[in-house]
C-alpha cells in the first residue's frame, strides 16, 4: 500500500495532468483505500488510479474515461456505470448504431459489464447478437454498467516508458471517443 501511495499516485497525478489537455474533461482522482490484508484475502489488487470525466464534483454519474490497474493489468477505458442517468439513452443509441460501435471499435478491445472484475470480452470475438445484449442490459437493468477499452498486461515494456505509454492512452481515448459521444448525446 505504501508503495502505491509513493510511487504510483504521484504518477497518476502527472497522467492526469497530462491527459487532461487531450481530453475536454477535468481529471478526477478517486482511491479507494484497501488493506493489504483485504487485498490478499480476495486475491486482487485494484486501485483506481485515475478517472477523466466532464465534472469537477465527480465521475459515477456520467460517462467517464478512467486508468486504472488490476494485479494482472493495467486499463484505459471508457465507462458508464450504474449511477449514470444517460445509460439508458446511450443503450439506445449505440444499440441503433450497432455496426458503427462494430467498426469503430478495434478487435482487440475489451468490454465488461462489471468494472469490479478484471476480466472482460473481446469486441473482436462478439458476435453482433452478444454486443447487443450487452447494450440492451445496460438500458433495462437498474445495476447495470458497461465499459470498453484495453488491457495492458503488466509485464509490458510500455508500462515503464512515460512517453510511450501516455501516447497510447491518447491513442486509446481518441478511439474511445464516439462511445463518450453518443454518451453524451
Amino acid at each position: 500500500m505504501t508503495a502505491l501511495i509513493e510511487q504510483v499516485r504521484p504518477k497518476l497525478h502527472q497522467l492526469g495532468d497530462q491527459l487532461s489537455r487531450f481530453c475536454p474533461t477535468y481529471a478526477a482522482r478517486r482511491y479507494i483505500p484497501m488493506s493489504p490484508s483485504t487485498l490478499a484475502g480476495r486475491s486482487i489488487l485494484r486501485t483506481i488510479l485515475g478517472r477523466l470525466c466532464a465534472s469537477k464534483r465527480g465521475y459515477k454519474a456520467l460517462p467517464h474515461f478512467q486508468i486504472g490497474l488490476w494485479g494482472s493489468h493495467i486499463f484505459i477505458q471508457f465507462a458508464i456505470i450504474y449511477e449514470c442517468e444517460s445509460k439508458g439513452a446511450f443503450a439506445e443509441r449505440a444499440l441503433a448504431e450497432l455496426a458503427s460501435v462494430r467498426r469503430s471499435i478495434p478487435a482487440s478491445f475489451v468490454w465488461s459489464k462489471d468494472h469490479m472484475i478484471p476480466e472482460g470480452l473481446r469486441h473482436g470475438k462478439l458476435a453482433d447478437e452478444e454486443l447487443a445484449d450487452l447494450f440492451y442490459r445496460l438500458g433495462s437493468v437498474k445495476a447495470a454498467e458497461l465499459t470498453c477499452g484495453i488491457h495492458i498486461q503488466k509485464d509490458d515494456p510500455i508500462v515503464s516508458d512515460e512517453s510511450a505509454f501516455l501516447a497510447l492512452a491518447e491513442k486509446t481515448f481518441k478511439k474511445l471517443k464516439p462511445l463518450y459521444r453518443m454518451a453524451k448525446g
